[in-house]
């Protein structure tokens, strides 16, 4: 594995009714619904990757922090950028930050850990699905 600080991944949606609070049950306002942002922040830091890791290796999300700033209405278009900002071993820290046309929507951080693929799912079949 030779992963360094810099690589990036950019998404780019738009606001549907089924990424609303409302829709996803996090509140009851047609805006995007933290969870999206969220999934949405975690599934670029995955394209981050790709390509990244050795075979057989994947990585999987330990923790967040996200400051959701402002609503973002249905039909407004919303990037999400991800940057990999620190390599420790097997720890990746990326920031993460959501913008529309008009101010930042979202920032925060995730860390992943890389992981052999069959040896984490082997873990969850031993310890009957068990996560701690």
């Amino acid at each position: 594995m030779t992963l360094a600080p810099g690589l990036q991944a950019r998404l780019l949606i738009m606001v549907e009714r089924e990424d609303t609070a409302a829709k996803v049950g996090s509140g009851d306002v047609p805006v995007l619904a933290t969870p999206r942002v969220l999934a949405l922040a975690e599934r670029a830091s995955v394209q981050a990757l790709a390509g990244a890791l050795a075979p057989g290796q994947t990585s999987v999300g330990t923790r967040v922090s996200l400051e959701h700033l402002a609503a973002s209405p249905v039909g407004t278009h919303v990037e999400i950028a991800v940057e990999l900002t620190e390599v420790d071993g097997r720890r990746l820290v990326f920031g993460f930050v959501a913008r529309d046309r008009r101010s930042v929507v979202a920032s925060g951080t995730i860390e992943r850990v890389v992981v052999d693929r069959e040896r984490f799912l082997a873990r969850l079949t031993r310890d009957g699905g068990a996560t701690g």
